[in-house]
């Protein structure tokens, strides 16, 4: 659901509103009651965390374990 907020709060506030719309919110603006405007998150932002989270998984799975890691690994879990 978009939070509606008034044209002049709108202008007043915009450097806090484009903060929440950054972390996912959205809003109405309104003129005289009036919806004229909607403001959204952006596509682009949530594509470049799209890449990000997966240059990151990728990079992830690049460190490979060897089986005397493992085996470490397995013995220290049954102490």
């Amino acid at each position: 659901m978009l939070n509606e907020i008034g044209s002049y709060e709108a202008k007043t506030k915009l450097p806090e509103i484009l903060r929440r719309v950054e972390a996912g919110e959205a809003f109405t603006i309104t003129n005289r009651g009036k919806a004229v405007a909607d403001v959204v998150p952006s596509r682009a932002s949530s594509k470049n965390r799209t890449l990000l989270a997966i240059d990151n998984i990728l990079s992830a799975k690049k460190h490979s374990v060897t089986d005397g890691e493992l085996n470490e690994l397995k013995e220290t879990g049954r102490k």
